[in-house]
């Protein structure tokens, strides 16, 4: 009929979803590009501490949420990390559930699910707690039912 719109499933403009190996591969960029994007302390610390979370999870998944927010997941999502005027903050999802007996947590104290350490500039870190920390965020998603992400925000 003319005038009538007749869509088939071919010519349907329908988002195509993306795999998750593909999802991973832009959050990964969108991290480097970030951290480059940081030209200064920060970057550097947000760099260490990426690194660190692949020493100590090589399953780990990344991800890239909340319009520019790096995020790590195994079998849920564990830890967030983002630069901050004057610090870079990484956020534990299950923090007040994890054994800190190296005292690392130092914001999110009074919430009964996050607990995170503000890192300032010239702060040392101590590698060896957070790994330890790390480890225990990776065994609490494996053992305890939490909820899985739905993959990362483009």
């Amino acid at each position: 009929m003319p005038g009538k719109s007749t869509r088939t499933a071919a010519t349907s403009k329908r988002p195509v979803k993306k795999s998750a190996k593909a999802a991973t591969a832009t959050a990964a960029t969108r991290i480097d590009r970030l951290i480059a994007n940081l030209n200064d302390w920060r970057g550097a610390r947000l760099a260490e501490l990426r690194a660190l979370i692949h020493e100590t999870d090589p399953e780990v998944v990344e991800e890239w949420k909340w319009m520019g927010t790096p995020v790590w997941s195994h079998e849920g999502m564990y830890a967030l990390a983002n630069a901050h005027k004057g610090k870079v903050k990484i956020t534990f999802f299950h923090g007040a559930r994890l054994p800190d007996p190296e005292k690392l947590f130092n914001a999110g104290l009074d919430g009964n699910k996050w607990r995170a350490i503000d890192i300032r500039e010239g702060d040392e870190l101590d590698t060896g707690a957070l790994k330890a920390l790390l480890r225990e965020a990776v065994v609490y998603n494996t053992t305890h039912s939490v909820p899985k992400s739905r993959g990362s925000r483009a």
